[in-house]
């Protein structure tokens, strides 16, 4: 997808009426400004998913596609480190079960198999539109602490390497980043570089009110956007 095809998406989603992109949608927006994601393939039964599984190599991970659902690993729709399509067949079942005691009324547009990523230093990285000030970038520590620690650093978008690199340096975290306790740093540089490229998002496309990356997984060399959510401003 190029940006200007992620324009388009975004155009047409919100002149349908629809509040958020799903998952898939919104992991070819970071796509179309070179944010890496892992590899993916969407499928619309369990047949097709094992078959997707089977094609991008074991162990992956199953999630729902649906617009009624925004928390999928509350409702149960995420499931991870699947390892061969008995796991797949099990998981699948167990999913739709889930979902329907979370929400009796929801949509399923189709299941995300996404080859699992290693595991690195988990991250946030954001993008909101202000009424007042515009489009602003976020960057924390991600995965499930944030809500917890609301370790946070914010910045006008678009935004220089150096700033990216404050808001980097300024969280409490940070020496987690740095090679705590003997670790191995994280590709610092990787960060600032995606931080730039939602800003540039937030800044190019005024039709997303915000955006989330979490979690960026990140290593010492590199990192990749495991999940990401794009809501939708439909004032634009």
């Amino acid at each position: 997808m190029t940006k200007q095809e992620a324009k388009k998406l975004i155009a047409d989603a919100i002149q349908s009426g629809r509040k958020s992109l799903m998952e898939p949608e919104a992991k070819e927006i970071l796509k179309a400004w070179e944010i890496p994601v892992p590899q993916h393939f969407v499928a619309k039964d369990k047949s097709l998913a094992i078959g997707a599984a089977n094609n991008i190599g074991y162990p992956v991970v199953l999630k729902v596609i649906s617009s009624d659902i925004l928390h999928k690993t509350e409702a149960g729709g995420v499931w991870v480190g699947l390892k061969n399509e008995q796991d797949i067949d099990d998981a699948f079942n167990e999913m739709i079960f889930a979902i329907s005691e979370h929400n009796t009324t929801a949509s399923i547009e189709g299941f995300l198999i996404e080859k699992m990523v290693g595991k690195g230093v988990e991250v946030i990285i954001g993008g909101i539109r202000d009424a007042q000030f515009g489009p602003a970038v976020m960057f924390g520590i991600g995965g499930i602490n944030v809500e917890l620690l609301k370790d946070v650093s914010f910045r006008l978008a678009p935004v220089a390497r150096e700033e990216c690199l404050d808001m980097i340096r300024e969280i409490k975290t940070y020496p987690l980043l740095a090679g705590y306790r003997g670790g191995e740093p994280c590709d610092i540089d990787a960060i600032a570089d995606i931080i730039i490229k939602v800003g540039s998002i937030m800044n190019e496309i005024d039709g997303i009110k915000e955006m989330e990356i979490n979690p960026l997984i990140v290593y010492p060399d590199g990192a990749v956007a495991v999940d990401a959510r794009v809501v939708l401003d439909k004032g634009r």
